[in-house]
């Protein structure tokens, strides 16, 4: 596993826009995962969508090919240091977005995320870059 896709990409798939479906295919042959951040937000979107049940089933079928991480105590503590680090320099960000950098981080995994103005704020992420 080599990816760890954020939710703003992990919509847009399931909504079937063209060009995250290509990279994320494109990307699946190295590994996706996502945070169960991401997997908690998707499913807010479900379930207070317009198609509950269809929705519900695209989302079942995207995670057949992707792995769900758990938050552990590690990430916690990578965590508080970034969200304390980010405060102290006045340039905090959503503490989900800092759980999914923290999880990537751990992971040593690249994100793909359309948010990159915030999620380069964590030191040591890396981030795919559109060609």
């Amino acid at each position: 596993m080599n990816y760890l896709v954020d939710t703003d990409w992990v919509a847009d798939y399931l909504k079937g826009r063209p060009h995250p479906v290509q990279v994320l295919d494109a990307l699946a042959e190295d590994g996706l995962a996502i945070s169960i951040i991401t997997y908690g937000e998707i499913h807010e979107g479900i379930v207070y969508g317009t198609n509950p049940e269809g929705h519900a089933r695209v989302f079942r079928q995207f995670l057949r090919g992707v792995d769900v991480l758990s938050l552990n105590r590690p990430i916690m503590q990578r965590f508080a240091r970034i969200r304390g680090d980010l405060r102290r320099q006045g340039l905090l960000i959503g503490d989900f977005d800092i759980l999914i950098g923290a999880t990537a981080v751990h992971y040593d995994l690249t994100l793909v995320t359309r948010n990159v103005a915030h999620f380069q704020r964590i030191p040591e992420i890396k981030l795919y870059k559109l060609s």
